[in-house]
């Protein structure tokens, strides 16, 4: 009898052996060998080997309440603003206070671009996620003047405000429930494909816009590239993408041959990256251009579809602030002259309360839940140490959600924008510093314009109003918004 119960007492003893060695595997190995350092690192936990802490992260975020995860820090650890961690296969700090972010966002001598492998691989080595600080700031300032600012923009309003017009009249005639985000992504895609490479095709957008969906997906996932890995039909889908371009940029550069009398107001963005030049003279290369149109058109049509999206789902939860919205625009078209038919730039900037509409959706909603850092050397964050090569990920989610910085957070409350500037690091929705978002602008024009006309002419009745939410990668309807679109007079 002794004998029989020394096995389970063995058995349960190795298997407290094991499971503290393997639950303090990723200190000895990631932290152990670090050395004594003048700071001490973060507080926080490097989890399991290999999955580190993805599980805590995924069950915050599958559980309806995303924001549990960094709360659960705060309350285990303090408010330090600065947490240790094992994210994405990677050692990792995560900063999640104002100051914090703004720190590791604003100093490029420190720290550098550190997205997941696949983002790197799937937006392209030329890309604005693969080069150095440098290289992306020449980049910047040669490509990103035409989507940057109101007056830049202008040229496009007529375009968007067309398309937002025939498709938001064609779902209302529609007798059944529509997946509002999925067609909102291809009311953002029409838009974008026509601003940067001037196709009107249905077959070609439809065709682009299915491989994007597939590129998205992969994003964020591991990268392995075996058949039935969501990375390995990602980059299936980013080959054809770099054919399809290709092959249009081929047939510009063959037309700008045989008639350069074409205008800068015809030209779209692809046009125009084939014609700049740096201050040596040198154009772009073809592989400088792909990538960028692959990235620009990635984060286009994401941004400006679910913001879209996020802002006809909280006003339809909060009358008071649809009726107000819907006030201003009616007061906007009251003051225009009978002889104008169309938005004019000088109108948009009259929208001051749907301006405060979209920003409290952009914080409310953080399209992205982090960006992704590198470090370049030992850095001293508050007195903590993030080690050079540890990955940083700057938590948009935390700093919006942390009732410190917004009373009330899950309250969609527009008003709060009155009369209030955020401090720097306090609003994140495209980022920070140079490498903050370059399509931010084109983005809120979109959502500007197709708010507009909805405010004005529509409203909807959604089929599942408390249905759930998914929020990786990006929060959205599990029923992706089923509802009917209504026209009101």
């Amino acid at each position: 009898m002794e004998s029989l119960w020394l096995i389970p007492a063995l058995l349960l003893g190795g298997f407290v052996f094991v499971f503290g060695i393997l639950r303090r595997f990723n200190d000895w190995y990631y932290i152990g060998r670090l050395g004594k350092k003048q700071y001490p690192l973060p507080p926080g936990d490097m989890g399991w080997p290999y999955l580190g802490g993805i599980l805590t992260f995924l069950k915050a975020f599958r559980s309806g309440d995303p924001d549990s995860y960094i709360h659960n820090l705060v309350s285990k650890y303090g408010r330090t603003g600065i947490y240790k961690t094992f994210m994405f296969g990677n050692p990792s700090v995560i900063v999640c206070t104002p100051e914090t972010c703004r720190k590791v966002l604003t100093d490029d001598d420190r720290f550098k671009l550190g997205y997941p492998k696949a983002t790197t691989i799937l937006t392209g080595r030329r890309a604005f996620h693969g080069i150095s600080n440098a290289e992306h700031k020449r980049l910047r300032r040669l490509t990103t003047s035409p989507i940057n600012g109101h007056e830049a923009l202008s040229g496009y309003i007529d375009l968007i405000e067309g398309i937002v017009a025939t498709t938001l009249e064609e779902w209302a005639s529609m007798k059944h429930p529509i997946e509002l985000l999925t067609e909102l992504r291809g009311v953002a895609f029409k838009v974008i494909t026509n601003i940067f490479i001037s196709t009107h095709s249905d077959s070609v957008i439809s065709k682009v816009e299915n491989l994007y969906s597939d590129l998205n997906a992969g994003l964020k996932s591991q990268a392995i590239n075996l058949p039935g890995f969501v990375f390995h039909k990602a980059l299936k889908a980013r080959k054809k993408l770099m054919k399809i371009f290709q092959d249009i940029l081929d047939k510009k550069r063959a037309m700008v041959k045989k008639d350069s009398s074409q205008t800068e107001s015809t030209k779209d963005m692809m046009d125009l990256l084939l014609g700049v030049k740096d201050e040596d003279g040198k154009q772009l290369e073809d592989e400088d251009i792909v990538d960028l149109l692959i990235v620009f058109m990635l984060a286009g049509h994401e941004s400006s579809a679910h913001g879209a999206l996020w802002a006809v789902i909280y006003m339809s939860q909060n009358p008071e602030v649809f009726k107000k919205a819907r006030e201003e625009q009616q007061e906007i078209m009251k003051r225009r002259p009978s002889t104008q038919k169309r938005l004019s730039l000088a109108e948009i900037r009259q929208m001051d309360y749907l301006s405060k509409v979209i920003d409290e959706t952009l914080r409310r909603t953080s399209i992205s839940f982090a960006v992704f850092r590198e470090a370049k050397e030992d850095v001293n964050v508050n007195g903590y140490l993030i080690p050079k090569g540890w990955k940083v990920l700057v938590w948009n989610r935390g700093v919006h959600m942390d009732p410190e910085n917004y009373s009330d957070p899950k309250e969609f409350n527009p008003s709060r924008w009155e009369n209030n500037k955020p401090r720097a690091g306090g609003f994140l929705p495209f980022g920070l510093g140079s490498r903050y978002c370059p399509g931010s602008d084109l983005a809120k024009l979109e959502i500007t314009i197709f708010l507009h006309h909805y405010l004005l002419n529509y409203n909807v009745e959604r089929v599942n109003p408390d249905g759930p939410v998914n929020y990786l990668p990006v929060a959205r309807p599990v029923d992706m918004c089923l509802a009917r679109v209504i026209k009101v007079t």
